[in-house]
């Protein structure tokens, strides 16, 4: 299996290439859990690989279908309401020893992060939306030069204690309200090594071929323990070694990708780079510094056929949006035709006019 190849599985395994979801609670099931601190970007994450609507996204992330919450890494990341409760289970220990060391330096400790989740509790019971800013002002925290740091560690604790989650879009502003509200705990729960199992399996059956390291960086857990998660599910996977690497990937899936090749618009912050440990397989080195940077910031992408050959940027004007393209390498007029038909699901997604440079 070649480079190429790999690039190409993994478009297929990403229901990039092709889909046969509709609802974009399913992508986000079928991802397992979509980077998400990209607001606007993350949506079309989920839109490019369906025929949903930014109005129709937006609506399953307000009632509660699409959860975006603090998960694996220490970042935002969409899950759908049937992973929520069990995701958190095993991911959100980990991931609170990060925020628990932050936080020291706030003299906050587990304890008082505790007792604030109480008060946050009765602030937002009955269905509230309220935004960070005034949570905090309802918990009675003074204004100070390090407050917006240390209340993003506070909600940070409360999103990984499975308190809360996003609330409904205020305006364009982002806000908290009680996960249980949104998303009812069930009486099942997996224990570690079952939730650890189904964390991986779902990961390779969407993002693979992919390695080890991949699933490391992806879940957050430490080798050893994503090793022993790997090892557990690896008879349900199909794998293949390449330049020394063993990638897995879901069974059956080479019979999957006979999809049409063509030019796709990704946001910043796709699966298709930030979920794997290193990302030559779609974009060459040459070309990493002008799509993404060494402190992780990833700029949207335009890829033809498995590779990325170049970034772009969208700006609203009056009555359109304005898409500005950035090449790699100079491209011909035939391809830029190319390009203009491919901006037409973002256009479609929008339910806008776009006008392309």
């Amino acid at each position: 299996m070649t480079d190429p190849e790999i690039a190409l599985l993994r478009m297929t395994s990403q229901k990039i290439l092709k889909t046969n979801f509709h609802e974009p609670q399913e992508i986000v099931n079928h991802l397992g859990a979509m980077q998400a601190q990209d607001y606007t970007m993350a949506k079309w994450a989920i839109g490019s690989r369906c025929d949903a609507t930014e109005k129709s996204i937006e609506e399953a992330i307000n009632s509660g279908k699409i959860i975006r919450t603090h998960i694996l890494r220490p970042t935002w990341h969409f899950v759908s309401a049937d992973d929520i409760h069990w995701m958190l289970d095993i991911s959100g220990p980990q991931v609170k020893k990060i925020i628990l060391s932050a936080a020291k330096k706030y003299d906050l400790d587990e304890k008082k992060l505790k007792k604030i989740n109480a008060s946050i509790e009765k602030i937002l019971l009955n269905n509230k939306s309220l935004s960070r800013e005034e949570i905090i002002c309802e918990l009675g925290f003074k204004k100070e030069t390090d407050q917006n740091f240390s209340s993003t560690l506070i909600m940070g604790y409360a999103e990984l204690d499975g308190l809360v989650c996003n609330g409904n879009m205020k305006d364009r502003q982002i806000t908290y309200s009680l996960l249980e509200e949104k998303v009812p705990k069930t009486k099942t729960k997996l224990t570690k090594e079952e939730g650890l199992a189904k964390l991986a399996k779902r990961y390779f059956e969407s993002h693979g071929p992919a390695t080890l390291p991949d699933f490391t960086w992806w879940s957050g857990f430490p080798a050893t323990i994503s090793k022993l998660a790997v090892l557990s599910i690896e008879s349900e996977l199909d794998s293949v070694e390449v330049n020394g690497k063993k990638y897995w990937f879901k069974k059956g899936l080479s019979s999957e990708s006979n999809a049409s090749k063509k030019i796709h618009f990704l946001p910043s912050f796709d699966e298709i780079l930030i979920s794997y440990k290193t990302r030559e397989i779609i974009i060459p080195k040459e070309h990493q510094a002008k799509a993404f940077t060494n402190n992780g910031i990833f700029w949207p992408i335009i890829i033809e056929n498995e590779k990325a050959i170049g970034t772009w940027k969208r700006s609203q004007k009056k009555e359109h949006i304005k898409i500005e393209t950035r090449f790699f390498e100079n491209i011909s007029q035939k391809k830029k035709a190319l390009v203009l038909e491919a901006i037409k699901p973002f256009e479609n997604y929008l339910e806008t006019k776009i006008i392309i440079e």
